[in-house]
């Protein structure tokens, strides 16, 4: 086992018995699902980094990642490994925060999943991406663990917020740290500032003899009770309660409610950043689409005429100009649908409904939205910051008149009516691995 890099060592807890957990792989997240049929609350686990540039396999392979995933799910809960880009570099702290966020939007759209139950849990380099959710704290959050977490924000990066000035913001978020008594001193320092920071906000399990990496590297028998009170404080705090057949207790879900844009920290001092010794993935995460039943995206009844799509074109046909899109979306029209008119269908509905993460988790990270006036915006948290007044003062209401499907593009004849006055435009959808990658509106 001494001959195994770190991160291919076994899991403290060993091989897992029990029920058999089925996992869905759905693009760059792994899904482990529990027996039984019930919805449930769920947990994702994000791995930190960075890591060597030849890693034999990215983090959601490594026996810890797979450990506690199966833990969790055997418990009753979902449970998600997420590989994001963090594992490449500090550089790219900004990408892999859009994919946890794209990761979240995914796992709380499963049908398995209540979306009003879900705990993040950040390891070692994922401790940087915890803090906008400590405080953001969109009301679907039921907790927030770290277990041996990297705090000391990087030189140069002002665009994520620093999770120990926002510990113990909201009262009612549970927070969890496990701590490694022979931490790295560059880790240590900053962990003790969180930990000042947090008071009574946070729950604390202490795993004195522990390194950094203890659920890999110490297989004590205080390493295994430090990881097995970790999961039974995220089972507990999602309001599990196993039943009889593997079955789940589970209240109905309650109404979903948005969350606030991260936002940059307070200028203090950074500390110089840290490389871990821990792989890799940049690619959006693809959705598993549902057909829309509705093709009208309002939230009052509007008389409208009915949507027609017409028959798909080939992948490689360009996208005429406005007047002749006028003009093609007047035709003749037939009863077909593609898997990019049921993404766009799905980013409707999000946006029907007023609910901004579900809207958000149909873009890829690396969106781009271009407007008639010519302003273009690319990036999901760009997206976050000019949508949400919309989506917070009830003002999402959009008609689908007409629609047009032409390869990987959805064209659609709309009425805005976000601004008050009606407003006839084209939408022009470009759908990519299951996301939206690509959005240009024409008067």
């Amino acid at each position: 086992m001494t001959d195994l890099p770190a991160y291919l060592r076994p899991f403290v807890l060993g091989e897992l018995g029990g029920p058999e957990v089925r996992v869905d792989r759905l693009g760059k997240l792994d899904i482990y699902r529990p027996t039984g049929s019930a919805r449930t609350g769920a947990i994702l686990f994000v791995h930190g980094g960075p890591a060597p540039p030849d890693l034999a396999a990215t983090p959601r392979e490594w026996p810890v990642f797979k450990g506690y995933a199966t833990a969790a799910a055997r418990r009753g809960a979902v449970a998600a490994v997420v590989d994001h880009s963090l594992i490449g570099g500090l550089d790219k702290l900004s990408t892999a925060a859009d994919e946890v966020e794209a990761a979240i939007g995914v796992l709380r759209s499963d049908p398995r999943v209540d979306p009003d139950r879900v705990v993040l849990w950040f390891f070692s380099g994922a401790g940087l991406l915890a803090g906008e959710w400590l405080d953001s704290r969109p009301d679907w959050l039921r907790g927030v663990a770290l277990t041996y977490p990297l705090l000391a924000t990087p030189p140069g990066v002002d665009d994520l917020v620093n999770a120990a000035e926002v510990i113990g913001k909201h009262k009612d978020l549970p927070v969890l740290l496990t701590r490694a008594g022979l931490e790295r001193a560059e880790l240590a320092g900053p962990v003790a500032e969180f930990v000042s920071a947090g008071g009574t906000a946070l729950d604390i399990i202490d795993v004195p003899k522990g390194h950094h990496g203890f659920d890999m590297l110490d297989h004590t028998e205080e390493s295994r009770a430090a990881v097995t009170k970790a999961l039974d404080w995220a089972i507990a705090h999602l309001g599990e309660e196993p039943g009889t057949q593997g079955d789940l207790l589970v209240p109905p879900p309650k109404a979903r409610t948005t969350t606030t844009r991260r936002t940059t920290a307070a200028t203090k001092p950074k500390s110089e950043p840290v490389k871990e010794e821990l792989p890799v993935a940049a690619e959006p995460l693809p959705v598993v689409t549902e057909p829309v039943v509705t093709e009208s995206v309002e939230t009052e009844p509007v008389e409208t005429a009915p949507v027609k799509p017409v028959a798909a074109a080939p992948a490689s046909a360009q996208l005429p100009e406005t007047a002749d899109l006028l003009s093609s979306i007047s035709s003749s029209f037939s009863g077909s649908d593609t898997a990019a008119a049921r993404v766009v269908g799905r980013e409707h509905a999000a946006y029907a409904a007023h609910d901004l993460e579900a809207f958000l988790a149909m873009y890829a990270p690396t969106a781009r939205i271009s407007f008639a006036d010519g302003t273009e915006l690319k990036g999901r948290r760009f997206l976050r910051e000019l949508y949400r007044p919309l989506f917070d003062a009830g003002r999402c209401k959009t008609e689908v008149v007409q629609k047009l499907m032409v390869g990987e593009w959805v064209v659609e004849h709309q009425v805005a009516h976000d601004s008050g006055e009606p407003m006839a435009r084209l939408g022009l959808y470009r759908v990519s691995e299951g996301l939206i990658t690509d959005v240009e509106f024409r008067s």
